[in-house]
């Protein structure tokens, strides 16, 4: 399986393919992740990769893997992104 690239390397090849100052990419790549927590709350979309949204969960029984004892989990807010449907076929590739 391939490394995941990292922060540096998608800057790199972002300024070379847009053929901007790293800077520059990197100032635009801090300023999107800003917007997205930001708007998360909100539901916030990624143009053809997808969607971050803010969802309830309901409280509910669970087990303590250790002891085997069951626990009650509380309702708590998470944060989800949705996968388009667009990245999923380019992906995976379409289903026929």
């Amino acid at each position: 399986m391939a490394k995941a690239k990292s922060k540096s390397e998608i800057i790199n090849h972002l300024a070379t393919k847009a053929e901007l100052p790293k800077k520059q990419i990197t100032m635009i790549l801090d300023e999107f992740a800003t917007l997205a927590y930001k708007e998360a709350k909100n539901s916030f979309t990624v143009p053809g990769l997808g969607k971050l949204v803010l969802v309830n969960r309901k409280a509910r029984m669970g087990r303590n893997p250790a002891t085997g004892e069951t626990i009650k989990i509380p309702a708590k807010r998470v944060v989800k992104f949705r996968v388009a449907k667009a990245a999923k076929d380019a992906i995976l590739g379409a289903k026929k």
